[in-house]
């Protein structure tokens, strides 16, 4: 099932609808989205003064991703976008066909006086996405729903690469990590109607179903990194 289909939901009727949302959030409880991670043994400090970096996280469908760093504490801007394909400027539509290579992602610009990368991490891999569903993440499948993480600098592969070995190593998921980690050689922004989907279409079944358990739970676990 895709997002399309998802989105079907609202040529049924009322009745219908609140039924299979009901059932939705009864078959997901908000509790299922988190997972309990250990903190990063490898990080770099918080310390000021205030500095900027870059990544990119790709894990299903970007509305959700995005609405999960919105929220998160030191982040300055979280943007919807596609990364770690083989064709300049592509289209939603060109991603969505599974030709071109790229992840549904979102870079993340983080002052690194207010949040770790390490930190960022951790929701990642506790909140955002589940990052043991191989090229698929909830109803959508295709490579370009696929668990990635797209890295600027030597540092942050140095913690990205030390973070996974610490969560296999820790058995912090059943199933194995399939997340892929390469270097960031282009990102490009989605279209306007994606940007801040979650926070212009709250009600969408879509959302209500796949992506509002994911806030909820950062919101629950990780107060201290909570940002309204």
């Amino acid at each position: 099932m895709t997002r399309s289909s998802t989105r079907g939901f609202a040529a049924l009727g009322a009745g219908v609808v609140a039924a299979l949302l009901f059932a939705a959030r009864a078959a997901v409880p908000t509790a299922a989205a988190a997972v309990t991670l250990p903190d990063p043994v490898v990080d770099q400090p918080i310390a000021a003064p205030a500095g900027q970096q870059t990544i990119v996280f790709a894990g299903g469908c970007f509305w959700g991703v995005q609405a999960v760093f919105q929220h998160v504490k030191g982040v300055v801007s979280a943007t919807s976008g596609y990364a770690g394909g083989t064709v300049a400027s592509p289209t939603y539509d060109d991603v969505s066909s599974g030709t071109t290579g790229h992840a549904e992602s979102v870079r993340v610009v983080f002052d690194t006086s207010q949040v770790s990368l390490g930190q960022l991490l951790k929701v990642f891999f506790s909140v955002a996405h589940d990052p043991t569903e191989l090229n698929r993440q909830g109803p959508d499948v295709g490579t370009q729903y696929r668990s990635a993480i797209f890295y600027t600098t030597p540092a942050q592969q140095k913690i990205v690469d030390a973070y996974i070995a610490q969560l296999k190593e820790a058995k912090a998921f059943r199933e194995p990590i399939v997340t892929e980690v390469k270097p960031l050689r282009a990102f490009y922004q989605a279209e306007d109607y994606h940007q801040n989907y979650y926070n212009l279409h709250p009600n969408s079944a879509y959302i209500v179903i796949n992506d509002r358990p994911k806030v909820e739970a950062l919101k629950r676990d990780f107060a201290s990194l909570w940002k309204s």
